[in-house]
């Protein structure tokens, strides 16, 4: 166990603290994923977001000299990290999707969808977007799986005249999602609702269908490192190969989507599998910065749906 008086009496700049954490995190051989890829970057992430700094600027801060407050909650943190394995967005209690700021605990996993890249991608395009609906004519949204309830809230903003839906099956998950609802002040526009996919949804109809189930094949489940683990199983859950909630999305969206809308979907790497059990089907795949077929879009048409 570190002595942790020795380490805020011997540390006391951002840079000390910056270096120790990446020693550690290196040493303890920790895994990554959660917003962060390597030792260093997660190490800035949890001093920066501990500190209530800009987690995208560190550099102007890494010669400041901490009080001793900060170097106790430092310490904590980065000793918390390797003894416990929690993702580091669990012990500052915050995540972010582009910059966008997020509320979560151990009762969600940690917001990282492709989606949310896309959604900036798309409609900060001065272009416009090269498929996903006009902002401003939408006036109807669903977030399926919604989680955290990062998705819908990122919906509301982009589509400012829509009313957004948000499902999730845990009652657990919908308590932060309301923390970030709130937080970001569209309780006008976002509506939370608990059931099982589209169940609590019936009658209703919707322009864009936005949804980032659970897609972890069994296998890759049981090989999950600590940091995968500490997350709810239940949002990686995918069945045995990964699609079963894929599939009964594509079957049940037809019955819940206007004409000209469509749904965009993140199925990490199940693409050949989804290919080859729905070949009528036109999937259009996304690229992002880390996948070029861990998204899809289909059409309201592409799935039968006409005026």
């Amino acid at each position: 166990m570190v002595n942790q008086n020795d380490i805020v009496t011997e540390l006391v700049t951002l840079r000390d603290y910056w270096r120790y954490a990446i020693s550690r995190f290196n040493a303890a051989d920790l895994s990554y994923g959660h917003g962060t890829t390597t030792a260093s970057d997660d190490a800035a992430f949890l001093i920066l977001d501990s500190l209530d700094l800009p987690i995208d600027a560190l550099d102007p801060f890494l010669d400041a000299r901490l009080l001793m407050p900060e170097r106790r909650l430092l310490a904590e943190r980065i000793e918390a990290r390797v003894t416990t394995r929690k993702p580091s967005a669990y012990l500052t209690g915050r995540s972010y999707i582009q910059g966008v700021r997020f509320i979560v605990d151990e009762r969600v996993i940690v917001p990282r969808s492709h989606i949310g890249e896309i959604l900036f991608a798309e409609y900060l395009n001065p272009q416009g977007s090269n498929f996903l609906p006009d902002p401003m004519t939408v006036e109807s949204v669903v977030d399926i799986c919604t989680g955290s309830g990062c998705l819908a809230v990122l919906a509301a903003k982009f589509m400012p005249t829509a009313t957004v839906d948000a499902v999730d099956l845990s009652a657990d998950a919908l308590e932060v999602a309301k923390l970030n609802v709130a937080a970001h002040e569209v309780e006008n526009q976002v509506t939370l609702f608990q059931g099982d996919l589209f169940q609590p949804l019936e009658g209703r109809t919707y322009d864009l269908i936005i949804t980032n189930p659970p897609y972890v094949d069994h296998d890759a489940l049981e090989g999950y490192p600590a940091e995968f683990r500490a997350e709810p199983r239940m949002a990686h859950d995918g069945g045995e190969d990964g699609l079963d909630l894929v599939r009964e999305i594509l079957r049940q969206a037809p019955s819940y989507l206007n004409p000209h809308g469509g749904m965009i979907c993140e199925i990490g790497s199940g693409r050949e599998i989804l290919e080859e059990e729905f070949p009528d089907l036109e999937f259009i795949w996304l690229e992002t910065a880390e996948s070029q077929d861990a998204v899809f879009w289909i059409s309201a048409e592409a799935l039968g749906i006409t005026d």
